[in-house]
């Protein structure tokens, strides 16, 4: 009996009420949803759960209302504009507790998702997946998106044909996602962070002009270890290097280990049936706890705003909603378990031409807190590190005007002085 699954046989397995549990990026399976919404009067108040969407649809914008919703645990371009509008739903979240959450607040009634063509054994990969839907497999049914093009990738994504409740076809390609461009004050910032790498560390590192502007700054280390909550290109060019090969890893030696993958064509192919890469649920990669275990972890994150005590508003932007937390809170706990570990949180000093600074006496009103006081190491701009972990609240501020563009400094120590945060 095949498990080739029918729109109408799609539908009929979605009860209502349904909770829908979709993949980040890659694993959002394009045909599937399109089923869903094609046939979206035939379900009554079904919420698909969802971080880090794709593709803005008509069910994001809040055209399907008492049939197709959405509820978002992570902000992205397809529903910034519908969260703002009143149209979705976001959930605070740390991003290894997703599973968790997800468990305890849905009825986890099935799970869609992108999935790499069924090899001789039986078994299907997640591809670029792990993230908060692997944690499900063999406990909640699964319909896959079987995809060409989704690589065959190893660890814990492996799902058996036996576990499915069914599959489509698709022929999709990938997302991709260019690098940005790097400009001076990335290099400046790069720099600072790279001198504190030493040879056989693990690194978590994520997307954007800064973390490319390290990994270009690292092909000479040696030894180095990935832990990471996301696989970029810039990972496969240190292995290429020869700068990365795990082997002074304390967890997972000689692996590079991430919850999920996203960038190029060429990060694609060299996931694709490498034993050197494991793909582990993000309860797992992103636990602090486990984190830890990598007892010279050095985490790079970046931040919008940081106030004179430390805290990191990273998922606000002037006090409006723009993303969520992710994994900055994780891995910033996690380094700061970690016996070795460093935590650094980056950022330019100014944004608008420099006529604003990132450094403040306060965050903007209505910002949110990503990273606490109490779990910030290293704040870096581009004119150097301050240094906060066990420094005292006048320490802080001193360290973090040091830093500031040099054009707002004398004001925030007045306004330090004036709020008596310095005497």
């Amino acid at each position: 009996m095949t498990k080739r699954l029918a729109d109408e046989q799609i539908i009929g397995l979605i009860e209502r009420g349904a909770d829908i549990i979709i993949p980040i990026a890659n694993g959002e399976p394009q045909h599937l949803l399109d089923i869903l919404e094609d046939n979206h009067l035939k379900l009554e108040n079904v919420k698909i759960h969802q971080m880090l969407a794709l593709r803005e649809r008509d069910y994001i914008l809040g055209k399907m209302k008492g049939h197709l919703s959405h509820v978002s645990y992570f902000l992205s371009g397809a529903t910034r504009k519908a969260y703002h509008e009143g149209h979705i739903e976001l959930v605070p979240n740390v991003f290894h507790e997703v599973p968790r959450i997800l468990e305890r607040i849905t009825k986890l009634s099935m799970v869609m998702t992108v999935a790499s063509p069924m090899d001789e054994h039986g078994y299907f990969s997640l591809g670029t997946q792990a993230d908060y839907v692997s944690e499900f497999i063999g406990h909640v049914p699964f319909v896959l998106e079987v995809n060409k093009h989704m690589p065959r990738t190893y660890g814990e994504n492996q799902i058996h044909i036996s576990q499915i409740a069914g599959y489509v076809n698709s022929d999709m390609p990938l997302s991709e996602v260019l690098a940005p461009e790097i400009g001076e004050k990335d290099l400046k910032i790069a720099e600072f962070i790279t001198n504190e790498i030493d040879n056989g560390d693990s690194l978590q590192i994520g997307i954007g002009a800064i973390p490319n502007a390290v990994m270009s700054m690292l092909k000479d280390h040696r030894h180095l270890g990935i832990h990471t909550e996301m696989l970029t290109d810039g990972i496969v060019d240190l292995v290429a290097a020869g700068a990365v090969d795990g082997t002074r890893k304390f967890t997972y030696k000689g692996k590079t280990v991430a919850t999920f993958a996203y960038g190029s064509q060429r990060l694609y192919d060299f996931i694709d049936k490498n034993p050197s890469v494991e793909f582990l649920p993000v309860s797992v990669v992103n636990d602090p706890r486990e984190i830890a275990k990598e007892e010279r972890i050095v985490s790079i994150n970046a931040t919008t705003e940081v106030d004179l005590y430390g805290q990191c508003a990273s998922e606000t932007i002037g006090g409006r909603y723009y993303s969520s937390t992710g994994g900055q809170a994780d891995f910033a706990r996690g380094a700061r378990f970690a016996k070795h570990g460093k935590g650094f949180i980056c950022m330019h000093s100014t944004v608008k031409n420099d006529t604003i600074s990132r450094i403040q006496l306060q965050l903007s009103p209505g910002s949110v807190v990503t990273t606490s006081k109490n779990d910030v190491d290293h704040i870096v701009t581009e004119y150097g590190i301050a240094h906060l972990y066990g420094k005292s609240v006048a320490e802080r501020a001193k360290a973090l005007i040091d830093i500031a563009h040099p054009a707002f400094r004398e004001q925030l120590l007045f306004d330090a002085k004036k709020s008596r945060i310095l005497y």
